[in-house]
């Protein structure tokens, strides 16, 4: 495994080229913010009637149509959602491919699994920041920065791996570490830790202990403070120093807890679910289930936002949360920014 880090990067790969970052959701404002205040020209390509384009405006970038941004541009950067980047490819940015110039991407999902696929002659590279883009922004504005992941798909040019090195690095992600990886091997694991274990896994792991002492006759405030507000707690020991360091801060009863009962919850079952998982998002199967679901309507994916949201613990939440302020300044996701 390559690690790279600031002092392996070159800014001059990326200065003199002009950028478009295509979208403007959670990592495509904090890509465009943090080039633009690495010194680099971006201008970001957002749809006539898209509502990022007055919040992109008000932080003072120069924003166009997605294809006028990428006629422009020399390296085109697509951060739009995974669902509606083969379109917006195909429509917008396809007819603006020359030769020479960079395609990016922050998820190898498209090109992976062939709903991109790109001219032969056009260098293609993936900057994949290990984490959201709110945190990415956030970071890099406290002069930190969130790992990135760097992949080359094609590179007819022969500096494809340098300019992504840059790029990688103007965000922020030399100041933590660049790791050099495939377009493959970033896409599958990214999923299955999402489905699995990050969001899949571990809400539905969240829930399933709140309706269990709810059910059992406890306060369902008892049981949103002890299986959702606690949860941030340990993760940011863990997220520290790792699980050792997680353990060594709890009392011995919980750690006593932790290893001879953690087992019993996450057992066989489990493990071979997750291996079903894993062998889905492998054959492709997943990816053309939600590319088939975004091409119908989205009828199920509303279905179940839907109903997630009616969810008692969503409510308890807001109560809950409402009894400490502070955790609604200086937030992460202002969803009138970004």
């Amino acid at each position: 495994m390559k690690v790279y880090y600031d002092r392996d990067a070159d800014l001059k790969a990326l200065n003199g080229k002009k950028i478009a970052v295509i979208g403007f959701g959670s990592q495509g404002h904090a890509h465009a913010l943090n080039l633009r205040e690495s010194g680099m020209d971006v201008r970001v390509g957002l749809d006539p009637k898209s509502a990022s384009r007055e919040k992109a405006t008000r932080q003072g970038l120069a924003v166009f149509d997605t294809a006028e941004a990428a006629r422009q541009a020399d390296v085109i950067m697509m951060l739009v959602p995974d669902e509606a980047a083969s379109d917006i490819y195909r429509e917008h940015i396809e007819p603006h491919l020359k030769k020479g110039k960079y395609l990016a991407f922050g998820h190898g999902f498209n090109i992976h699994f062939k709903f991109i696929q790109a001219p032969a002659d056009v260098n293609v590279f993936m900057v994949a920041p290990k984490g959201p883009g709110h945190l990415v922004r956030s970071e890099y504005s406290k002069g930190r920065g969130v790992p990135c992941l760097l992949a080359v798909q094609q590179d007819p040019s022969g500096d494809t791996r340098q300019v992504g090195l840059a790029w990688a690095s103007a965000i922020g992600g030399g100041r933590a570490a660049i790791i050099e990886t495939t377009f493959k091997d970033e896409t599958e694991t990214d999923l299955f830790g999402e489905q699995s274990v990050l969001c899949g896994g571990l809400t539905e792991l969240i829930r399933s202990g709140y309706e269990t002492l709810v059910a059992a006759g406890y306060p369902p405030e008892m049981a949103y403070f002890e299986c959702v507000h606690e949860v941030k707690l340990i993760v940011d020991l863990i997220y520290e120093g790792g699980i050792s360091n997680m353990r060594y801060s709890i009392s011995n009863t919980a750690e006593y807890g932790d290893m001879t009962r953690g087992k019993k919850v996450i057992g066989k079952e489990t493990r071979e679910a997750m291996k079903g998982i894993l062998a889905d998002i492998q054959s492709g199967k997943f990816a053309r289930e939600w590319i088939d679901e975004y091409r119908a309507g989205l009828p199920h994916f509303r279905e179940l936002r839907k109903e997630a949201e009616k969810h008692p613990i969503e409510g308890v939440g807001r109560k809950l949360r409402a009894f400490m302020p502070w955790l609604a300044s200086d937030r992460l996701v202002d969803r009138s920014k970004n």
